[in-house]
């Protein structure tokens, strides 16, 4: 049995202090809500704050199992097409900011990645890595593994911004339910 993995922080995306335009319910029945993508597997979720509590656009918040500060519960998990205009307008900052930060996780991507067919390698899900560029990537890392993305675009001329690939790739199987492999992201 297949258990599926908790985030413990998210980053917010968007804030409705009087919860969904949509929503029918008078203004005083509805509930404050935010949306916010997981920082560990880019779950979309929507999350209900505590009262009074003063949450941003781009705050890190705990949702873990511990004591919360800002966060009263966790309402669901949502798609993309859920996500208001605003929040699908930040996902891309946001998507680089957690890629920023876990930098040695994605470096690690391209020196770990193997085959998933005889003739298709995980490398190939990246954006503009075609032949020529997996065999470069799969040279250069058994020189020696690839220590950060500076390293990568150093080692590797045709590679300009690792880090642009890996946000890209992440937020095709974000936007794309149907995407055929998800290598970052939880379905």
């Amino acid at each position: 049995m297949k258990t599926e993995r908790k985030e413990e922080n998210a980053i917010v995306i968007d804030v409705l202090p009087m919860g969904y335009v949509s929503d029918q319910r008078p203004v005083y029945k509805r509930e404050p809500m935010i949306q916010a993508v997981g920082v560990d597997q880019f779950k979309l979720l929507e999350l209900v704050p505590k009262a009074g509590a003063d949450i941003q656009i781009y705050d890190r918040v705990y949702i873990g199992d511990a004591e919360r500060e800002k966060i009263e519960r966790v309402k669901r998990r949502i798609s993309y097409e859920d996500l208001t205009a605003t929040a699908k307008v930040e996902l891309p900052f946001v998507v680089e900011q957690i890629v920023h930060e876990n930098e040695p996780r994605f470096v690690d991507f391209f020196n770990k990645s193997v085959s998933i067919t005889p003739k298709f390698h995980m490398l190939h899900l990246l954006p503009g890595i075609g032949k020529k560029l997996l065999w470069e990537i799969i040279e250069q890392r058994g020189k020696k593994p690839f220590e950060s993305f500076a390293d990568i675009s150093g080692r590797i001329k045709s590679i300009p911004h690792p880090d642009r690939m890996v946000v890209s790739r992440i937020l095709r199987e974000i936007e794309d339910p149907d995407e055929k492999y998800h290598i970052f992201t939880l379905r």
